[in-house]
């Protein structure tokens, strides 16, 4: 891996990189979402949603990044098991995590955003079942990596399935468009249908969210690097 850069596969500069990065996106995600909370209260109402539509800027941000953060356990499965490498699968298995925690935010924010626009809690629309598939992947990936004795194994399989699920990525995406379809489509990459006042609170929030997510990551990331060197530590004495 000598075209990636030295503090993605070398331990030792990745804990130096993230001993500084960690706290300082943490405080920009602050930033960012007291900034995006403010704004994000101060819209008016929506001539069709009232009210309701500020559960946008919570809701939205959490489906979108919920996407991304399996975009990167995947990546960095197929990293782990093309070059085994220790970083990797501390990368995976610390974005599974993060990424149940999002994608089940999205689903509970949906679901408060859908009882008064759709009448209902939940309804079994291409969008939300494809993303509570999408929450099912992720605990499933956790589930496999924990039941497993052989962490070796457990981390070899779970990759493949995390790989395996990347196909669910463009259905999510693409839900609103090959089946009928209850949830809105993407309004974000259509031009003029989301007006300034809406938009900025959003991007806003959308940047915290990405922001805090990359603290987080790099904190859990920290941290299960310090577990494997202290159990590696423990197994040495033992030897000895």
């Amino acid at each position: 891996m000598s075209w990636a850069p030295a503090f993605l596969t070398n331990p030792e500069r990745f804990m130096a990189f993230s001993r500084w990065a960690a706290p300082m996106f943490g405080a920009i995600a602050v930033v960012l979402a007291l900034i995006g909370l403010w704004l994000g209260w101060s819209v008016p109402p929506d001539y069709q949603q009232g009210a309701t539509v500020r559960i946008m800027f919570i809701h939205v941000p959490a489906a979108i990044i919920c996407e991304v953060i399996y975009a990167f356990l995947a990546g960095a499965s197929l990293l782990a098991l093309v070059f085994r490498h220790m970083l990797a699968d501390c990368a995976a298995q610390a974005a599974a995590t993060l990424g149940a925690g999002y994608t089940f935010l999205a689903l509970v924010t949906g679901s408060f955003w859908g009882r008064p626009m759709w009448g209902a809690w939940w309804v079994w629309d291409a969008r939300l079942t494809s993303v509570l598939i999408l929450f099912l992947l992720y605990v499933a990936y956790l589930a496999l990596r924990a039941s497993l004795d052989d962490e070796a194994k457990g981390a070899r399989n779970a990759a493949i399935l995390a790989l395996v699920g990347v196909i669910l990525l463009p259905v999510i995406h693409y839900s609103v468009y090959w089946w009928n379809s209850l949830h809105q489509g993407s309004t974000m990459l259509t031009e003029g249908a989301l007006a300034p006042v809406y938009a900025w609170p959003l991007y806003t929030m959308i940047l915290a969210y990405l922001s805090g997510f990359g603290s987080l990551w790099l904190v859990r990331i920290r941290g299960e690097v310090w577990r494997r060197r202290a159990e590696a530590a423990a197994l040495r004495m033992a030897r000895a």
